[in-house]
């Protein structure tokens, strides 16, 4: 049975994160910074999700002159909807925290 895309921890940080912000354009290394991970883990899940279909990506030209231009990050409509099932999943149900 094939894993379900938001399955990991690391995952599930990089879908929380960005749907902090669904609409907003986002760079790999301030997603790094705000996850906590590492750019060998980061850049392999936003290359992942992308070819799922859960993130779309662009090239911007830097804001600072002489720099490189830089890739960005946003959700799709099927990203939000994914990152939400992933909060409702990690989400503790009322019945199980109410005690007998």
């Amino acid at each position: 049975m094939p894993r379900k895309p938001n399955s990991s921890p690391q995952t599930r940080r990089v879908l929380a994160a960005l749907a902090a912000r669904p609409e907003a354009w986002r760079h790999g290394l301030s997603l790094c910074g705000e996850t906590d991970l590492s750019s060998g883990t980061l850049y392999p899940l936003l290359s992942r999700l992308k070819r799922h279909g859960y993130l779309e990506s662009e090239w911007r030209e830097p804001e600072t002159p002489g720099r490189p231009p830089r890739h960005v990050y946003r959700l799709t409509a099927g990203g939000r909807a994914l990152a939400a099932a992933g909060r409702e999943s990690a989400a503790p149900s009322g019945a199980e925290s109410q005690p007998a």
